[in-house]
């Protein structure tokens, strides 16, 4: 096991660094992207169809109304603030256009029927995507619209082998393990010697990075762009 140089490990921003700024918002996005390499996004379908970026299926924790996010219509969603901050809900559209067009947009599928309108609209986006899910459905339907999405499987636990089968099987270019399943002995160098990288998530603190440091990660999803040590990593200004 190689320690990865913390200027070699891509950072991506979680929901565009969620510790920091109202988690998944276009001013999270537009905040954040000077910061890190890529910002990572959650998308599930509205009621009325739009694709819409929030983590939940409730609205209960990040605004003040309630119920599922799939029982709203884009016109109610897109009046609620989120967290108590002056940020919308953004449609997926939305927060790709704000993205600059050289960051890298890493979309988590929440739901498998949204793979191909999410894929529909990287399309329309400049920047590189890379979608991701817990849903091998969902990639899968990406990789047959079109086999050069690159795709990433969200994996809980922690048999190195399984997550290599179903991860090639898919045709993925990498797998996202949390940390205490990432920094299991061997588990980065199984997942590597597949041809495959390792983006583990979700760093909260300087501990956790040196721990994924120490793992041989390639990426590191984190809640905060200040926790990869300095100096020698640059801003994207």
């Amino acid at each position: 096991m190689t320690r990865t140089d913390p200027d070699d490990v891509t950072l991506i921003g979680h929901r565009a660094c969620a510790d920091q700024y109202p988690e998944n918002t276009v001013g999270a996005i537009e905040r954040a992207s000077p910061r890190v390499d890529a910002v990572e996004l959650d998308v599930r379908r509205c009621a009325s169809g739009e694709l819409v970026v929030v983590h939940d299926a409730d609205l209960g924790r990040l605004t003040d109304a309630s119920g599922p996010v799939a029982d709203a219509d884009w016109s109610e969603l897109r009046e609620l603030t989120v967290l108590g901050s002056e940020e919308s809900i953004p449609r997926l559209d939305g927060a790709l256009d704000a993205a600059p067009d050289d960051l890298t947009v890493n979309v988590e599928v929440k739901e498998p029927a949204v793979a191909g309108d999410a894929l529909d609209a990287a399309r329309r986006a400049a920047n590189e995507v890379l979608f991701s899910s817990c849903h091998p459905q969902a990639l899968a339907a990406l990789r047959d619209r079109d086999p050069e999405t690159a795709r990433a499987l969200l994996v809980a636990g922690g048999d190195a082998e399984r997550a290599v089968e179903a991860a090639t099987d898919l045709g993925c270019v990498a797998v996202h393990p949390p940390i205490d399943v990432a920094t299991e002995p061997g588990f980065v160098d199984a997942v590597h010697e597949a041809g495959l990288r390792v983006n583990a998530w979700t760093a909260t603190d300087r501990d956790e990075v040196e721990r994924l440091l120490g793992a041989g990660v390639d990426g590191i999803i984190a809640d905060r762009w200040d926790l990869l040590p300095e100096p020698g990593r640059s801003s994207r200004d």
